[in-house]
């Protein structure tokens, strides 16, 4: 048995992946611990993880929902320098905090999510093996690959590759704060400084929740990278729907996650635009609405804070999303196209490959009007190509393996490095 330990952002899109990543461990015999901000403890307990706390001196109870409900009000680079400074904040808590507990403990390895770089130098410093897992896009560099927070093509020319070279140093000086604070730990830790950002990643194994099919084309990923495809499995946390007031007809599913959810506007334009269809629409809008905006929605659409997205996509024609990777991996594992409105992060990314594969449409937010996005769903649901296209990727995360397939590679990776340590550590000493 190996006690593993957790390192991840604190938001739902993160911690519900690497949840289901540490139920499934724990079926197969270990342990795992979540180090984490004291707003997500209740919501890692729920999920069936054991709990311990980092940040308790600078992120009070009740700081992140309100960072959450700032983020929510922001979209584009607007919102990726805001969570930017978030980040830079919970980099220096992770540094500070996590390598005591860690090591009270008695960690073993380490799960460090690829966006939290922090925990790989955590790892360094503790000399525990870790692995990287991906459970946002991975953001392993190329050069004919678009940064994760464009919306760019993927095109191989030599202009495009100069348009990403750009693109990655931007990126690079928007996260320099971050970069700052993990390069000031590694220093007085007397440990070797990261040369580029891809020096977080794990030498053992880089474990991705996409399937091998939603990306564009790879040339470079090291031969340690594995595409397993989502990190699913039932969660403890039941969430109740009203199935009985379900018509029968075409279910459209439209969620905008857990950061972006105070867009009230945008819930009203999608309510406008399946107005007159011959469909229901299901809202889940995550707590971003009020009754009294509730009641203004156009249609008869069926609201609900919280919905069981994953079960209830199995009923599903057509998701309406802010193409958010877990919505959008959700969709497609049940074969469903999307109609996306990215807003930040990596979700112009991901909106793109959407494009790219043909399994839905995409809608710039400041292009979102109600006849666009009519004319948007239409199109998605009258033309058969883009089902047969989602039923293609459906396929690929079916082969993929999924959360059993990262598990496994997981206690592979660990029992050989310390395999290796024990036969390092024990050879025989040679007679002079």
């Amino acid at each position: 048995m190996t006690h593993f330990g957790i390192i991840c952002p604190p938001v739902s899109g993160h911690i519900n992946p690497m949840a289901a990543l540490g139920r499934e461990l724990i079926q197969r015999g270990h342990r795992v611990t979540v180090f984490q901000l004291p707003d997500v403890a209740a919501k890692i307990i729920t999920e069936g993880l054991e709990y311990r706390p980092i940040g308790q001196s600078d992120h009070l109870i009740g700081s992140l929902p309100e960072s959450i409900t700032q983020l929510g009000k922001l979209s584009g680079l607007a919102a990726l320098r805001f969570a930017l400074q978030a980040i830079e904040k919970t980099t220096n808590a992770v540094c500070r905090d996590a390598p005591q507990a860690i090591q009270a403990q008695g960690i073993e390895a380490l799960l460090v999510d690829q966006t939290e770089p922090a925990g790989a130098t955590v790892a360094d410093y503790l000399d525990l093996p870790f692995v990287t897992i991906c459970c946002a896009m991975n953001i392993n560099r190329e050069p004919t690959i678009p940064p994760i927070f464009t919306a760019w093509p993927y095109q191989t020319n030599p202009l495009a590759c100069l348009r990403n070279q750009f693109g990655y140093a931007l990126f690079d000086w928007l996260t320099q704060p971050v970069q700052k604070v993990i390069a000031r730990y590694r220093q007085q830790w007397q440990l070797k400084s990261y040369q580029h950002y891809d020096d977080s990643f794990s030498r053992l194994a880089q474990i991705s929740q996409q399937p091998p099919a939603f990306d564009f084309k790879r040339k470079a990923l090291p031969k340690n990278f594995y595409y397993t495809g989502p990190f699913r499995s039932p969660s403890p946390q039941m969430i109740p729907f009203p199935y009985e007031k379900l018509t029968g007809q075409p279910l459209i599913y439209a969620s905008l996650g857990t950061q972006q959810n105070t867009k009230a506007e945008l819930f009203h334009q999608i309510a406008a635009a399946c107005e007159g269809l011959e469909v229901q629409l299901v809202i889940s809008h995550g707590g971003g609405m009020d009754e009294a905006s509730i009641q203004q929605l156009a249609g008869s659409p069926l609201v609900v804070s919280y919905a069981p997205q994953y079960e209830l996509l199995a009923k599903a024609q057509l998701t309406i999303t802010h193409a958010g990777l877990n919505t959008v991996l959700d969709s497609l594992t049940h074969g469903v196209p999307l109609v996306a409105i990215p807003i930040t992060y990596e979700q112009p990314a991901i909106a793109s490959r959407l494009q790219w594969l043909n399994v839905g449409e995409v809608i710039p937010l400041n292009q979102v009007s109600i006849p666009k996005l009519k004319n948007k769903i239409e199109q998605v649901l009258t033309n058969d190509i883009y089902r047969q296209n989602a039923a293609k990727l459906k396929t690929s995360i079916q082969q993929a393996g999924g959360v059993k397939r990262a598990a496994e590679i997981i206690e592979q990776v660990i029992d050989i490095n310390y395999s290796l340590m024990d036969k390092f550590y024990n050879i025989p000493a040679q007679a002079d």
